[in-house]
């Protein structure tokens, strides 16, 4: 973990948040590759979830919404974890975290000295803030938990405003906000964070609901072995029944092998028909769904699979980390990693070298490329640093390339190169990103 924390700073991916002033605990910022490689995360799963579905459109909710549809949800009283407090030096942990609290034990063990706890304490996770312009007489309302509460509150209108029937669903990526306890494992656990996820409705009953539950099940882990991830450290995890959340009638949740042990990061839930239900009864408004052939009217049951972003980036990081030799190598697919392709002149003192290979950078960049231009010191240090941060071709033009115009393309992972004409380069990289 601490060489990848490492690799993340020192090469542009994710920054301490605000650094500069010491820092705020949980909050993390990406930095030109970090985010490249974020949007190109996300533009996948958009496409994957929404662009070649029929049956799923997207939303956009607001973070800010009226504190009435997060009592209806349930967060005001039971979005909660249990907190205890240590006697010594006052650092609060979850109990629900037995490691943590064993791991702060021994460090004042190593002191000879002895924990004692507090009784454990409810914490309500919801982060507050405050909207209007006169002091005192403002309206205190929640920063949003999770995203899904905006999906919910809109069902109606994405029925009246599409033609859209049962099964289908609604998919949205965005920011949320939790008073985490304890931040830790660089960006895993932290206070802002994204998520994307997909509220899929179907009819209430059981068996078809069951029948989307699996589906989705299988269709979430194919793609993040699609992702690249090594399927031997991916597991399902069934929630047992005194862990599920108050709404679920079944949870399993996609676990990755982190350095710390297993962990979750996307979860397919049951949510049944809480939600709709909740929010028909807080608001007066009629949330069933009336079915076009038959006029049989009804709350349909949630499937949800809810996806942390950061937290998959994290683990696709931590897997596509590798060590070859001399050289540090990031792994990722192609179509994730930030930079597709990078372009060297073999010398940077040749005038006419350098400006074909500056042509050669236009021309990708031109074809949407993401490309990254190099012409600092010797060639295979050259390499070595696309390789860390991930590029997964290299083309470079020597002294041939002038003579025939053809260019030499490198493999990240191979190190094996090609020599290709340059009027089949776009061809050829875009054959292999795919």
């Amino acid at each position: 973990m601490q060489k990848i924390v490492s690799l993340c700073k020192r090469r542009g991916f994710v920054f301490p948040g605000s650094e500069i002033y010491g820092g705020l605990t949980g909050t993390w910022d990406y930095g030109p590759l970090g985010s490249q490689l974020k949007k190109n995360l996300k533009d996948w799963w958009w496409e994957d979830m929404v662009s070649k579905r029929d049956n799923i459109v997207g939303v956009d909710a607001a973070i800010m919404m009226n504190p009435k549809a997060w009592e209806a949800s349930g967060h005001l009283e039971a979005f909660c974890d249990p907190l205890v407090e240590c006697k010594l030096c006052h650092l609060r942990f979850r109990e629900d975290k037995p490691e943590e609290i064993k791991a702060h034990e021994k460090e004042h063990q190593k002191k000879d000295e002895i924990v004692e706890w507090t009784e454990a304490q409810k914490f309500n996770l919801l982060v507050k803030s405050y909207l209007g312009v006169v002091e005192g007489k403002q309206s205190e309302i929640f920063l949003r938990g999770e995203i899904t509460n905006g999906v919910q509150v809109n069902f109606k209108n994405v029925l009246d405003s599409t033609r859209i029937k049962i099964p289908f669903g609604v998919a949205q990526m965005g920011k949320a906000f939790r008073n985490e306890i304890t931040p830790g494992n660089f960006t895993f656990r932290s206070r802002e964070f994204e998520q994307m996820e997909v509220q899929f409705y179907v009819k209430p009953d059981g068996e078809e609901a069951q029948k989307w539950f699996e589906y989705w099940k299988k269709d979430r882990m194919d793609w993040y072995i699609k992702l690249g991830i090594n399927p031997e450290k991916l597991r399902f995890r069934d929630h047992a029944d005194n862990e599920r959340a108050h709404y679920a009638k079944a949870a399993t949740d996609i676990e990755y092998y982190a350095p710390w042990g297993w962990d979750e990061f996307m979860g397919i839930h049951n949510r049944g028909d809480w939600d709709l239900s909740r929010h028909m009864k807080f608001s007066g408004q009629d949330m069933r769904y009336r079915d076009p052939e038959t006029n049989e009217e009804y709350i349909p049951y949630d499937i949800e699979t809810s996806a942390g972003v950061d937290r998959s980036l994290l683990f696709v990081l931590i897997d596509a980390y590798s060590e070859d030799g001399e050289r540090t190598v990031l792994k990722l697919h192609p179509r994730l990693a930030p930079y597709k392709v990078a372009v060297f002149p073999l010398v940077a003192n040749k005038p006419d070298l350098v400006e074909k290979a500056r042509k050669v950078y236009q021309q990708l960049k031109e074809e949407l490329f993401f490309v990254a231009w190099d012409d600092r010191g010797n060639i295979g240090k050259r390499y070595y640093s696309q390789d860390e941060i991930s590029t997964p071709f290299c083309v470079t033009c020597d002294f041939q390339t002038l003579e025939d115009d053809t260019v030499t393309i490198r493999d990240r992972d191979t190190m094996r190169q090609e020599r290709i004409k340059l009027a089949g380069l776009v061809k050829t990289l875009k054959e292999k990103i795919a």
